[in-house]
């Protein structure tokens, strides 16, 4: 955990890569305060970013179980998926498409669930920016674990079946948009949940008013996004995919011990920069 706490002060002064971090951490305050004996060299942020590959996930569990025991998730989970640049150099890497900005882009992906003050609960890096059916499943699956909300949001591209039915049997109400896609007779409804529950529930009803409503909570998640980007997830310095999604939990875990810090200091955890 020590070790992480030196890349989070790095990537909170918006330092990142090996030869940066490295060249931060050879100032004497700065490893002195950071419990070093001596400055590391670059080999050995090398191979401890390759060692933290191992409990990276583990740390972050952790961080989302702190986060839960202080009260800072709430009753809503948005799912989304954000693009990652990433350098040149990183062969793991390769050219995808970003529907949202309209371009294409050099990177990776990553799926995130969120909730409460900008929390990431779960998340999960990939190749491209849309996730498979198979991630959103899983990353959906992990979120649930933590805690069963009430709500479950995602896009259109949540208008799947089975993640609807997974909420479903957690009574958790997913809502998504309904995407007519491959159907020659698409439904009259807005969200897909308005048909699952005329088919599977007799005792439940929403009104369209307040899906609408939850629904457009889920900027929140776009929010998520922006500040885990602004502690290192939007552009990975790192060569290879291990480092590259190292990197990447190392920003998540950032954005989580952020909103610890100025919760525990009586500040407002959805602020994305520590209050001294």
């Amino acid at each position: 955990m020590a070790g992480q706490q030196r890349f989070h002060r790095c990537y909170y002064k918006d330092i990142y890569g090996t030869r940066p971090v490295t060249r931060e951490l050879q100032h004497g305050l700065v490893w002195y305060y950071c419990g070093l004996d001596k400055p590391p060299s670059r080999d050995t942020i090398d191979r401890f970013l390759t060692d933290l590959e191992h409990v990276v996930d583990d740390i972050f569990e952790i961080l989302v179980e702190q986060a839960a025991a202080r009260g800072l998730l709430d009753s809503t989970y948005s799912i989304d998926s954000t693009h990652i640049e990433a350098i040149q150099y990183n062969d793991a890497a390769s050219w995808n498409y970003d529907p949202t900005a309209e371009e294409y882009y050099y990177g990776f992906g990553c799926t995130i669930v969120s909730t409460g003050a900008k929390i990431p609960i779960a998340a999960e890096f990939t190749q491209a920016k849309q996730a498979d059916q198979e991630t959103a499943m899983r990353v959906t699956r992990d979120a649930l674990a933590v805690d069963t909300p009430i709500w479950m949001l995602g896009d259109s591209a949540y208008d799947i079946l089975d993640w609807h039915d997974s909420c479903g049997q957690q009574v958790v109400v997913p809502i998504a948009p309904y995407n007519p896609r491959n159907t020659d007779d698409p439904k009259d409804i807005e969200y897909r949940v308005e048909d699952r529950i005329e088919k599977h529930s007799e005792d439940v009803q929403l009104k369209q008013s307040i899906l609408d409503e939850t629904y457009n909570n889920r900027t929140g998640v776009e929010r998520t996004n922006d500040a885990v980007k602004d502690c290192g997830l939007g552009h990975v310095r790192a060569r290879g995919r291990v480092h590259a999604r190292t990197e990447v939990f190392v920003a998540l875990c950032l954005r989580i011990v952020i909103a610890i810090t100025n919760y525990e200091r009586g500040h407002d955890p959805g602020r994305e920069k520590l209050k001294l």
